[in-house]
């Protein structure tokens, strides 16, 4: 699949293959579900916590008499049928991860990048670089290569000076090609990738590299 390869200012300035076994796969809907599920999983903390019956610290004294009030038996106020008292079956700190094996991982970000591939949201850029952070440069590049479209860039390697930029603009963000996930891929418009992203991306997810291996 060719596509053209912009400038920073979003004139085209040449072409660039994209190999077919990463941006041309089969699509595997329920893949990426998997994969999304499990990056939503091991984002939680499972950090909750409810006081059972046995962590309140209130009176062990019998609260009234067994016999006489008319009242139900009972002599503990910790129980859960009272107000202040614990929570019956109450959440406890637990793990939530989930795992997949690795070419499963790798091959729901190839139907993700062929998602967009087909449906024209990927953008290619020769380069992104800035003399000076300044989010005004930044979000002029943006614009003029997608529009008012929201964007993820794809950054070969870190880069302070374009980052610093980015995080101050609403409807773009980044991570680096070797960090790349379906979530992050799908929840933009357009992904925009330099050149040498896109050599990351070939070296990681490339089907000869994975018979190697």
């Amino acid at each position: 699949m060719k596509v053209p390869v912009l400038n920073m200012a979003g004139k085209e300035v040449s072409t660039t293959e994209l190999p077919a076994d990463i941006f041309e796969a089969k699509i595997n809907v329920g893949l990426m579900h998997q994969y999304v599920v499990m990056q939503n999983a091991n984002a939680r903390l499972g950090l909750h916590k409810a006081k059972r019956r046995g962590e309140i610290n209130r009176s062990k004294a019998k609260w009234y008499r067994q016999k006489g009030t008319g009242r139900a038996r009972h002599g503990n106020r910790a129980a859960p049928i009272f107000v202040g008292g614990g929570r019956a079956h109450g959440p406890i700190p637990h793990k939530y991860t989930l795992d997949m094996p690795r070419e499963m991982r790798r091959a729901a970000i190839r139907s993700a990048l062929s998602a967009l591939a087909r449906d024209g949201q990927i953008v290619v850029v020769d380069e992104i670089s800035l003399a000076e952070p300044k989010t005004k440069l930044m979000a002029g590049m943006i614009r003029s290569v997608v529009g008012d479209s929201s964007a993820l860039v794809l950054l070969p390697e870190g880069n302070e000076t374009v980052e610093r930029t980015i995080r101050n603009l609403a409807t773009t963000t980044y991570i680096r090609a070797s960090y790349m996930n379906v979530r992050d891929l799908l929840k933009y418009d357009r992904v925009i990738i330099p050149l040498k992203s896109l050599d990351v991306i070939k070296s990681i997810l490339s089907r000869q590299k994975a018979a190697q291996e």
